[in-house]
């Protein structure tokens, strides 16, 4: 069983060897001699070789006569080729003598083929090249002509189509590398042209706005926007469309804070204020006109901010300067520019509200300085006039100063020449200086866009601040200057009176020329009627003043002797200075309603004032002889001082019975003298029992003495007696009379203290 199976395993390794490359056979036979029976296998491997052998033997004595056969056709072959080869070498030969020309020619004709290639390569790179030259050609042209927008078109041109197209060559790189230094050329001598123009714009900014502002069409031609609009469109090729935007608004905002930033002395001349407008004008005309060229380079937003800081800078500035001027013609060709620049401006499309409202704010101003010119006229009226009637000679006098003044007399227009008007020359110098003020405040409120009624109440306001405050100054300043006379006064109050009944012809005035009835809702009432009543009362207390001054200087020479003894039968005289008091004031009041001639032909002193100024002297004679007496440095008064006194009483009350003024009622003008009488009366008739018994009852004779200045003077007396007492103990009735008067005394300070209590 063992032998079968080792004869099956070396079996196994035979065809294993047989199909095995042999480069794998060596585990094969290692197996073969790790076994026991590898001899055994040895004789089956020579069995199975010789097996073989005879096999190859076997197929070799088949296929021997093939194999002859073939040498035998070969060697046949050979000696053939033999034959061919040397025909085909001679035919070779044949050939190439035969094809030695056709090789030249072949070779001629590859030489003119590559030639022509070449050539049609030429051809065609110098067909690529050639628009490159001439583009660079054509672009230093425009460089040199500086047309640099063309120029940068070109460039653009160059750098993306023909440079590619031209390929890779050494003045293609060379012109490459110039691209970006060309490109910063044309930038850069853009903006240089830029600044130019920012510059030339800045100067000529003055001729642009007088140009748009006398209205002349086309102001924005006179400026060449070329240099603009190139770096505009340069800058916008280039990607830099954002930083020339900026760029240009940026230095124009600072032109605009230069244009808007008035000289120091501006307000010197209408000149200055003429030469800012017009640079303030003229940069507006340019920027507008770049609004509407250019698409975007400024935008309406942008020019309405430059538009409010402009503004803002000019009001400010105007405000300023106008508050320096004090010239009222200045402030008024002031205005009208400024409206010519308002009005401008608003055609270009501005705004320009805020400039009409400020020019309402400088009305005001305009005003005062009107005020301050007619206030320093008023003056020069009243210093200059002489405050006497008019004298007219002739019918063209008469109708000179009729024409300049409105006066309704027909009186007086029936009296001959020479005449006289009652006024004096300031009622007609006034009443035109109201009218040319009125037509000054007219001036201002004219092309301001305001409605007839906001005119006339703007001349009312005026008119009234002019009459109140400015002429009501003047009158009381001429009134109350030193030096003026009675005469003077009069001349005032008659002046006064005479423009009161004009002031409704200044209010038909007014109408007339705004247009708007006096008697309209909103009309303000001119205050003249007032004004001039109050000047009026001015000058009548100062004639009462002037009147009681001169009193006072008359009074002033009373020298009066105290201690005079009683006179003996003889009958006193007045004082001096009395009879010459008297003597000044009736000849005071006669030259003042008793002239001759007729009475419009003088100005004479309305009969309630000259009573009321006659009344106030007596009143103010009668109040200062009364003091003389009390006066504390006389300590002792005698009763011949008092009889001196009681004369002089009795002269003033024959003035004043006389009737130094028309139009008293009976005996009104002694009442001033009535309590200085009784208290003279008193003493003089030495009345005292019945003073004393019927003191306080309304039939009382010295009802107007007051007990306290009867006390005063009998203190007085008494301090006299008790002197002459000494001088004269043993005489009784020196001693009788000394111990009534302690008596009277004593009562008198007993009713004093009755009454006090």
């Amino acid at each position: 069983m063992a032998s079968v199976e080792t004869a099956a395993e070396h079996e196994r390794i035979l065809r294993e060897i047989e199909s095995t490359d042999t480069n794998c056979i060596g585990p094969t036979l290692r197996s073969v001699y790790d076994g026991q029976e590898h001899g055994l296998f040895m004789e089956k491997l020579d069995v199975r070789i010789r097996n073989h052998d005879r096999e190859i033997e076997k197929m070799c004595n088949h296929h021997f006569q093939g194999f002859v056969d073939s040498i035998t056709e070969l060697l046949k072959v050979r000696g053939e080729a033999q034959k061919l080869k040397s025909q085909v070498t001679e035919t070779n030969r044949r050939l190439q003598g035969d094809g030695k020309e056709l090789m030249s020619a072949m070779e001629e004709l590859q030489k003119c083929r590559v030639q022509q290639r070449n050539i049609a390569s030429t051809i065609d790179k110098l067909s690529h090249c050639l628009p490159v030259l001439e583009m660079y050609s054509r672009l230093q042209e425009q460089m040199r002509t500086k047309r640099y927008y063309p120029a940068l078109r070109t460039l653009e041109q160059l750098e993306h189509t023909c440079l590619p197209r031209a390929g890779q060559y050494r003045f293609c790189s060379i012109m490459a590398e110039n691209i970006p230094k060309l490109r910063t050329q044309i930038r850069d001598t853009a903006m240089t042209q830029l600044k130019d123009f920012l510059e030339s714009i800045r100067k000529h900014s003055d001729k642009i706005g007088e140009t748009a502002i006398r209205q002349v069409p086309g102001a924005q031609d006179l400026v060449d926007f070329s240099p603009v609009y190139r770096c505009l469109h340069i800058y916008t090729v280039l990607g830099l469309r954002d930083v020339f935007e900026n760029y240009y608004r940026k230095q124009r905002r600072k032109q605009a804070r230069l244009v808007l930033q008035p000289h120091s002395n501006m307000h010197e001349t209408l000149e200055g204020y003429r030469r800012y407008f017009n640079q303030i004008v003229g940069f507006f005309v340019v920027e507008d006109h770049v609004l509407h060229t250019t698409q975007g380079l400024v935008n309406r937003a942008y020019v309405e901010e430059l538009w409010e800081l402009a503004l803002s800078k000019l009001i400010a500035a105007l405000r300023t300067h106008s508050s320096y001027c004090d010239n009222p013609d200045l402030v008024l060709d002031l205005k009208n520019l400024i409206v010519l620049f308002a009005d401008t401006l608003q055609g270009y499309g501005f705004p320009v509200s805020q400039l009409f409202d400020m020019l309402l704010e400088m009305r005001e101003q305009y005003g005062e300085i009107l005020l301050k010119r007619w206030n320093v006229t008023f003056r020069q009226v009243l210093d200059q006039d002489n405050f006497s009637p008019i004298p007219v000679s002739t019918e063209e006098e008469y109708k000179h100063y009729t024409s300049q003044f409105p006066m309704e007399d027909p009186e007086l227009d029936k009296l001959p020449f020479p005449k006289k008007l009652p006024f004096s020359e300031f009622v007609p110098k006034v009443y035109c200086q109201l009218k040319e003020f009125i037509y000054a405040c007219l001036k201002y409120s004219e092309d301001l866009h305001l409605s007839s009624t906001e005119v006339d109440d703007m001349i009312r306001k005026s008119t009234n601040l002019l009459l109140t405050r400015t002429l009501s100054h003047c009158l009381h300043y001429a009134i109350k200057k030193k030096n003026v006379g009675l005469a003077e006064l009069v001349q005032v109050i008659i002046n006064t009176t005479h423009l009161e009944q004009s002031c409704h012809f200044l209010e038909e005035f007014i109408s007339n020329i705004t247009n708007v009835p006096p008697d309209s809702a909103n009309a303000t009432k001119l205050y003249g009627t007032s004004t001039f009543k109050d000047a009026r009362h001015a000058a009548e207390a100062e004639i009462y003043t002037n009147l009681n001054a001169k009193i006072d200087q008359f009074l002033q020479l009373a020298d009066y002797d105290w201690m005079a003894a009683v006179p003996g039968g003889g009958t006193l005289e007045a004082s001096d200075y009395l009879i010459d008091l008297i003597a000044f004031l009736k000849s005071t009041f006669s030259v003042f309603t008793n002239l001759p001639g007729s009475p419009v032909e003088h100005a004479t002193l309305p009969g309630k004032v000259a009573q009321t100024a006659c009344m106030s002297a007596c009143k103010h004679i009668s109040t200062s002889l009364t003091q003389l007496p009390l006066d504390p440095e006389v300590r002792q008064i005698s009763m011949g001082a008092l009889h001196q006194l009681n004369t002089d009483v009795k002269e003033c009350e024959g003035f004043a019975r006389a009737g130094p003024v028309a139009g008293f009622q009976g005996d009104t003008l002694l009442l001033a003298f009535s309590d200085l009488r009784q208290l003279l009366e008193l003493f003089t008739q030495w009345d005292w029992s019945t003073y004393l018994a019927d003191y306080g009852k309304p039939t009382c004779k010295y009802l107007r003495v007051n007990p306290q200045t009867a006390l005063a003077l009998l203190e007085k007396m008494r301090e006299t007696s008790r002197k002459n007492v000494v001088f004269a103990q043993f005489r009784k009735t020196d001693r009788d009379r000394q111990k009534l008067i302690d008596t009277i005394i004593k009562q008198l300070r007993n009713l004093i203290a009755q009454h006090h209590t």
